[in-house]
């Protein structure tokens, strides 16, 4: 009877290992302990496992491009200038490589697994991974198809130590505006968040929470004019609403303000608004709009940078963008007495 021949599964079950670790142990693609890759090359010898030659030469090929799946409405994307400016980041250092970068947007998760899968068989070399939820389910996935990644995360609690990460603190920014804003004589603070699925937005309502120590004000919003508007124009029906609103993205702060104004409320004196990602516009709106600048360009620049070296085989690291910083402008100069 024919012996069967030893597979990259019987390496990693001897081993102790995932058949991913056996790959990169091979391909050099990550770097792996030494501890680690000498008891994979010789449960390898021992079962008499021989890597596929063809296989190897297919995983060294480089497609000289990246990707960005993106699963978001193109509403948001047509009007929120964070990833404008995120991918101009982007492209300042790709440039410089002749690197490409590959955009897939998708309608849904089935979807997402799709483009990931299929732009990662020939198409690109790695990803840019945004809009992390909690668990993401896309790590697993990336980690199957033993991709290069960098993370794009809201805080340093890395779900995937294994893979590069870019993290700005958005707690901190949102912890200065409420505080300023109470100084300032508001007692109703109320949040326009986005969704909470995503784990920047719950970052976000975390540190409000801490700082109100209410959710009366709380509202989810989908970083859209139209949410703006509608959960701006359910806060200010309240018996007693909110003197302030902070908004998570400029586009429904900007709504926001617009339907205040347009019941007759004076912007800061009746109502005080601020939103997050410094829009450019933000300046030149009547009254000039407070904001938050999230660093996006230079998110961006440090994602590429840090794919770039994670695909020639660098090892994975986790850095701190520069914190958030509050652009103070006189849509919150007011003080309210109530």
């Amino acid at each position: 009877m024919m012996k069967r021949k030893p597979t990259i599964d019987d390496v990693a079950r001897e081993a102790g290992v995932t058949k991913g670790t056996v790959s990169h142990v091979f391909n050099g693609h990550r770097p792996i302990s030494e501890t680690t890759r000498q008891r994979v090359i010789d449960t390898a010898a021992k079962l008499g496992w021989v890597p596929n030659s063809s296989a190897r030469a297919l995983a060294a090929k480089r497609c000289n491009a990246i990707g960005i799946v993106l699963a978001r409405d193109p509403q948001v994307l047509h009007s929120d200038m964070f990833f404008s400016v995120f991918l101009s980041g982007v492209e300042s250092v790709l440039v410089k490589s002749e690197v490409a970068l590959v955009l897939q947007m998708v309608s849904d998760r089935q979807a997402e697994a799709r483009a990931y899968r299929s732009m990662y068989q020939g198409r690109v070399d790695g990803f840019i991974v945004l809009d992390l939820t909690y668990s993401d389910w896309r790590i697993d996935l990336l980690r199957e198809l033993e991709a290069s990644v960098v993370l794009v995360q809201s805080s340093n609690d890395n779900q995937a130590p294994d893979f590069s990460s870019v993290w700005v603190d958005d707690r901190a920014p949102m912890r200065t505006l409420v505080r300023t804003l109470k100084t300032r004589g508001h007692h109703r603070v109320a949040h326009i968040s986005g969704p909470l699925r995503y784990v920047h937005s719950n970052e976000r309502v975390i540190s409000y929470l801490d700082e109100t120590g209410t959710d009366e004000f709380l509202r989810e919003g989908n970083f859209t004019a139209e949410s703006g508007l509608k959960l701006t124009r359910e806060l200010l029906s309240l018996e007693q609403p909110p003197t302030a609103i902070i908004y998570s993205n400029d586009v429904m702060a900007i709504a926001g303000l617009s339907y205040a104004q347009s019941i007759g409320m004076s912007i800061p004196e009746d109502l005080s608004i601020a939103g997050f990602d410094d829009d450019p516009i933000s300046v030149h709106l009547n009254p000039p709009m407070t904001s938050v600048s999230t660093n996006a360009y230079e998110r961006g620049q440090l994602a590429a940078e840090q794919l770039l070296a994670v695909i020639q085989g660098g090892t994975p690291q986790s850095i701190e963008v520069q914190r958030p910083k509050v652009r103070w402008r006189k849509s919150t100069e007011g003080t309210m007495l109530d």
